[in-house]
């Protein structure tokens, strides 16, 4: 019944939809019951030695930083949502409500350097086999000689299932890149340090001078010019090259005779990082070409590299490249590296790994022509796998009806991964990693994927229950034991 309060209603006055229990039909009680909180807390709880101050639970850590996935939230912003909400403080393991935040929103940082993605890999893992049923396929049968199957004879299980393969790029939260800009930059933070360490030692003499202003309006000189020709872009780079010469040894003499202590860790590591964009940057100039190995694209994030990609409007991205694999929604990542390389190369091994996770090969691996080397056609034709894609060669003229029909099917449902990665770039964050330190920026990408894989077996559960089917005691009945005996327990035949 609608009662209008005119603005008078007080806090005591709101009804809560639960009269002190939680909804066991809840999407974050249900999330719970998917993660292996135990095992991973035995993993977890061997980072911490016996003394000091306990540390927050393995379910904590690991909890806040899905939810953080879920919501796309900041740390101080993942906290509130956590101190507001009794369902996110239920999954994160708290036993009961408390107004109060249960913890500081600097532990998301320490949460994010202490999880590895060695451990979200292996959390991902035991979520599929629950998935599955919760039994571990037993070890490939040797031969005779005990060195596994033979390649030349078929295995002794036939292959099932579908392997869907693809890469992609997760782009970083960087500027884009140009030599001008990286070299001012560069300049701009040494002239900082040279400041930095003149203000802490006894000044002897004159200051070093740096021509700043000089470099500072040579620089303004050129980004203002709409249309710069080769001969400016060239000209304006070897001034900057020049600047960052200079101040890189008035650096490196400073700190040879007033010590390395005036400057603090992270920007030693600056230090070295400009060092060597700027022997990347002079090699490039003498030999007038825009690539070398390992090139940096960014002084803060040394560790991120250009990936060429040759997209619609974006050739090349900054970021790590990432190589997916999708078997029944579940998504898997196979490689992540920092440096480009070619997923072509990795496809044997990828149905290796799926061997070893199901107990048998796959009947059919869907992937891009990137993937049909001959090398990858030979291993998959002696083990009685169907690879998706045209024959190599000349097209014929006239191709086979089936054949393209086939073919039609097989693009078709190689779409699932495309989908999976418009999700993670669209819904979560993946087409702008905003960490900063490469391990964090590693975990914050599988932390995505694990998200991608709950949410998945979570609409799997409720497809079981249309809630105008079935009524809401039914729905609360099973997911109480769902909570109770675990998913696998439900499905596993007597």
């Amino acid at each position: 019944m609608y009662r209008h309060l005119n603005g008078q209603m007080t806090v005591e006055d709101f009804i809560l939809p639960f009269s002190g229990k939680l909804l066991s039909d809840n999407r974050w009680v249900v999330l719970a019951s998917l993660v292996p909180w135990d095992k991973f807390e035995d993993e977890y709880s061997n980072l911490f030695g016996k003394v000091g101050n306990p540390a927050k639970p393995a379910r904590m850590a690991l909890g806040a930083l899905i939810i953080q996935t879920r919501l796309g939230t900041t740390d101080e912003e993942t906290v509130l949502q956590i101190s507001e909400n009794a369902y996110m403080q239920y999954f994160i393991g708290l036993h009961e409500y408390c107004s109060k935040p249960p913890f500081d929103s600097s532990m998301m940082v320490h949460f994010r350097k202490r999880i590895t993605p060695e451990m979200l890999v292996w959390i991902n893992e035991e979520i599929r086999l629950k998935q599955s049923g919760g039994d571990k396929p037993k070890d490939p049968p040797e031969d005779q000689n005990g060195t596994g199957n033979d390649e030349n004879t078929n295995p002794l299980t036939p292959n099932q299932g579908k392997l869907i393969l693809d890469a992609t790029c997760a782009p970083q939260d960087i500027r884009y890149p140009t030599d001008i800009s990286l070299l001012n930059e560069a300049r701009q933070k040494l002239e900082g340090m040279i400041d930095q360490i003149w203000a802490q030692v006894t000044h002897e003499g004159k200051k070093p001078r740096t021509y700043r202003e000089c470099a500072r309006r040579d620089f303004l000189n050129f980004v203002k010019r709409r249309k710069p020709s080769r001969k400016k872009i060239r000209g304006a780079i070897r001034a900057q090259l020049g600047y960052v010469s200079r101040d890189l040894q008035i650096v490196d003499q400073l700190l040879i005779k007033f010590g390395i202590d005036c400057l603090c860790d992270a920007l030693i590591e600056q230090l070295i990082t400009i060092h060597q964009l700027y022997a990347q940057q002079q090699e490039m100039y003498q030999l007038k070409t825009h690539h070398v190995d390992h090139r940096i694209v960014s002084i803060t994030q040394p560790h991120v590299r250009p990936i060429v990609r040759g997209k619609a409007g974006r050739d090349t991205e900054f970021g790590a490249k990432i190589l997916l694999s999708l078997v029944n929604g579940h998504a898997t990542i196979e490689r992540l590296s920092w440096e480009n390389f070619n997923e072509g190369c990795d496809l044997i091994k990828c149905i290796e790994d799926y061997r070893k996770r199901y107990g048998f090969y796959p009947e059919v691996v869907l992937a891009d022509r990137l993937f049909r080397t001959r090398a990858n056609l030979s291993f998959c034709k002696t083990h009685g796998i169907r690879l998706s894609g045209p024959p190599l060669g000349r097209p014929k003229l006239r191709p086979d009806p089936q054949t393209k029909k086939i073919g039609r099917k097989d693009n078709a449902e190689r779409n699932a991964i495309e989908g999976k990665f418009g999700q993670g770039k669209r819904r979560y964050c993946l087409g702008r990693i905003m960490t900063k330190l490469k391990h964090s920026s590693e975990v914050s990408i599988h932390l995505q994927f694990l998200m991608m894989n709950l949410m998945h077996h979570l609409r799997f559960l409720f497809s079981f229950f249309p809630k105008s089917s079935v009524s809401k005691l039914v729905l609360q009945l099973f997911f109480r034991r769902l909570h109770t005996a675990g998913f696998c327990e439900l499905f596993r035949k007597p």
